[in-house]
């Protein structure tokens, strides 16, 4: 049977929670899991625990805490200038090719500090602070900065910008770098250190393509579907942050197939890749802040309606019941309490409260399977 060409919003959710591992736990080892999902989105250290805890059967946090200590995967800024953890292979595959959209995003928010500022100066000056291996914080790095030998450079080119727009650059733009252990160990606390990928990962990042084809961006496009599709060009967009993918998918195009939402949007897919039936149901799952099955979209209606979208870019938790958001989650006293935000069924509080229970246990280290489920205010 052929596939349809239009896709149902609920078709589409299905698809998304499919290679999301969403709908069935995945039985993969966790950095399988991690390259699977392109990522996770992990400026919340803690978070990406829950992220695969959700998607995993019998995830083992330890397991990718061992994963960052051995260097295996890794916690780099990336996609949208934030800071994903990523298999240590595709950071140093993706990269280069996010060089220009990190500086742009950078400038965006410091553009009126670093207006004038040589930027190659200031990433050589920050290379060589950096070149002895040790670990430092931003602060750290931007003080060496005033006091080591590529102070005189930066000074002249940039006399205005302050710490922070200079840190901010430097950490997140022109030096690729990444956050070292302690930081994102499971049930540990600790502040940014930095230290240069290719020193952590023992080798450079893979420069671009010189012959100006684009086999990363063209690799990302088959990675995203996979993950996320069948999506937009914008969807795409919206997950990695990069605008010159458009030759990309163009190069592409002739291994994807294409369809249409109900809004009559062309998405574009792998052939073969998952489409579920769209009354396959779908349980309970937790996810946490900032994931990118909902941020990995430019239109995220295929899992939150737009009256709650806000909510998946300011940090809060939810919890999916037949696919969509319908509750936010957090941890209070040592029990997970669940705020609906709409009317559950006895049967869909059931299973919220059974999962939430699930998930205090993981939290706890077992400790405790304290859940609340709060009646739905609205």
């Amino acid at each position: 049977m052929s596939r349809p060409a239009v896709l149902s919003t609920r078709a589409l959710n299905r698809a998304t929670l499919a290679r999301q591992s969403l709908l069935d736990r995945a039985g993969l080892p966790v950095l399988d899991a991690v390259a699977r999902l392109g990522g996770l989105q992990a400026q919340e250290p803690q978070e990406p625990f829950v992220g695969l805890w959700s998607r995993l059967r019998a995830f083992d946090p330890e397991s990718l805490s061992g994963l960052l200590v051995g260097r295996r995967v890794v916690r780099t800024h990336l996609m949208r200038r934030t800071v994903h953890l990523v298999t240590a292979e595709d950071a140093l595959a993706w990269r280069a090719r996010h060089d220009a959209m990190l500086r742009q995003r950078v400038l965006g928010v410091y553009g009126g500090e670093l207006a004038g500022t040589d930027l190659d100066a200031l990433a050589a000056a920050g290379r060589a602070v950096m070149a002895d291996g040790e670990p430092r914080t931003m602060a750290e790095l931007t003080r060496a900065l005033g006091e080591g030998p590529g102070a005189g450079p930066v000074s002249e080119a940039a006399p205005g910008p302050g710490a922070r727009a200079l840190g901010e650059m430097l950490v997140a733009a022109l030096v690729p770098m990444a956050q070292l252990p302690p930081r994102g160990l499971w049930r540990t606390r600790a502040g940014v250190r930095n230290v240069m990928l290719s020193s952590w990962l023992g080798r450079e990042i893979d420069p671009l393509s010189p012959d100006g084809s684009d086999p990363v961006g063209q690799a990302l496009v088959r990675r995203y579907l996979a993950a996320y599709g069948p999506a937009s060009t914008a969807d795409l967009r919206a997950w990695c942050g990069l605008a010159g993918l458009p030759a990309a998918v163009a190069a592409v195009r002739e291994e994807l197939v294409a369809f249409r939402d109900e809004r009559g949007r062309r998405l574009l897919d792998l052939p073969g890749a998952p489409l579920p039936d769209p009354d396959t149901p779908a349980p309970v799952r937790f996810l946490p802040a900032f994931d990118n099955a909902i941020l990995g979209y430019q239109d995220r209606g295929r899992i939150i309606d737009d009256v709650h979208r806000g909510l998946s870019v300011t940090g809060a938790r939810v919890v999916l019941v037949d696919g969509r958001t319908a509750a936010t989650w957090t941890v209070r006293d040592g029990a997970v309490l669940v705020t609906p935000l709409r009317r559950l069924s006895p049967a869909d509080r059931t299973e919220v409260a059974e999962e939430g229970g699930r998930l205090a246990s993981f939290l706890s280290d077992g400790g405790s399977d304290h859940v609340r489920v709060e009646a739905f205010a609205g």
